[in-house]
């Protein structure tokens, strides 16, 4: 905790968030990124939603307040009136989800220069990050896709007799 404290002081720029939310948004980042060289856009895109007063929509925040990290959200998931359901409601969470590390503390300090507004998961372990919800909606159906093929192709495998 003392080298975030010790980064919040002395980040330049100044940071524009307090460092109770630097560590909320940080501790977003933390669940959500899951390759070292994306937490910085992560960042990014979560500050540049912040900045637009658009929702966060962070599905880690609505996991969060399920209480069960699980991978996909139901729309009742969605739904549920908690502080922390980002999808529900605008700005951030009323504290961190998790324990962040330096490295997504460090990424809200000095967030990638994108525009970046939306991200969505790439079948792959990373994120496809996109300006526009146009670009978006494209990416989440190319997301798709790649995992209806990933099943396709392992329910082929497993109906394979063995050799």
């Amino acid at each position: 905790m003392r080298e975030i404290g010790t980064a919040y002081a002395s980040a330049e720029p100044r940071p524009s968030l307090t460092l109770d939310e630097a560590l909320t948004v940080a501790s977003i980042v933390e669940r959500e990124a899951v390759l070292k060289a994306e937490r910085a856009v992560i960042a990014a895109v979560y500050l540049n939603r912040l900045k637009k007063r658009m929702p966060l929509q962070a599905d880690p925040t609505v996991q969060y307040a399920v209480g069960e990290w699980k991978k996909g959200l139901t729309k009742a998931d969605l739904a549920l009136a908690s502080p922390y359901n980002t999808y529900r409601r605008q700005g951030l969470p009323p504290g961190p989800i998790c324990s962040p590390g330096l490295l997504s503390f460090l990424a809200v300090l000095k967030p990638a220069d994108t525009r970046a507004l939306y991200f969505v998961a790439d079948a792959r372990g990373g994120h496809v990050f996109s300006e526009t919800n146009e670009e978006h909606s494209e990416a989440r159906r190319l997301y798709k896709k790649e995992l209806r093929k990933q099943k396709a192709m392992l329910q082929e495998q497993s109906s394979s007799p063995a050799r």
